[in-house]
């Protein structure tokens, strides 16, 4: 049982939801399931994600290549919580930066977040505004990691055509970066929320 015994950086919206909701439930249910679950987005039904993890790739390839997909870190202070970064800079076996990728319709990006892209105030204002999913996100993952700032990445999709997405090369006009510092406040209330979770997991392990 305790393989699933873990927050991952995709669970902070449900940790965050009311205790009530679907999502939250479904975040427990797991949590003590035992079963641990497995995704393919490259082969889910659903356009977004499908997309999304073959523009990962292609993102990649844009990248140096001291960049590393999927690096997993677990915090040391509440080993209840992991994180898994997109693209993490290593460089001489220490993580020094990484970036959190957020693939946008090509209407959003075009209409919310090209027109301030550069103005990084503006940039994270829009982001707690439109996207706190993602905020929350990426502050439980500084908070894994230790750092005490990251990149998110907006990357405009202009297609779900999987066949044009494979092949797309991706180029500084087709995303925007946002810088994220640590947000201590943030981070205590995800630590206070996923408290009964590390109790539970203490439980059985220690």
């Amino acid at each position: 049982m305790i393989e699933t015994m873990y927050i991952g950086s995709g669970d902070i919206h449900a940790l965050l939801s009311g205790k009530n909701t679907k999502s939250h439930i479904s975040l427990m249910q797991r949590f003590v399931s035992g079963e641990k679950p497995y995704y393919n987005a490259k082969c889910s039904p659903i356009d977004a994600l499908r997309t999304g993890a073959i523009l990962e790739e292609r993102f990649l390839a844009f990248l140096p290549m001291w960049y590393f997909p999927q690096y997993v870190v677990h915090c040391k202070e509440m080993d209840v919580f992991k994180a898994s970064l997109d693209f993490a800079e290593i460089k001489e076996g220490k993580l020094n930066d990484f970036i959190e990728l957020k693939t946008v319709y090509l209407n959003d990006y075009v209409d919310n977040i090209q027109p301030i892209k550069g103005d990084n105030a503006k940039l994270l204002e829009y982001l707690k505004k439109k996207h706190k999913s993602y905020y929350n996100q990426v502050q439980e993952q500084l908070y894994c990691s230790g750092l005490n700032s990251c990149t998110l990445t907006f990357l405009c999709v202009n297609s779900y055509n999987d066949e044009e997405n494979i092949h797309r090369k991706i180029s500084e006009d087709d995303f925007t970066k946002v810088r994220i510092s640590r947000d201590e406040q943030t981070i205590e209330y995800i630590k206070e929320r996923g408290m009964i979770f590390q109790q539970i997991k203490d439980f059985y392990t220690k």
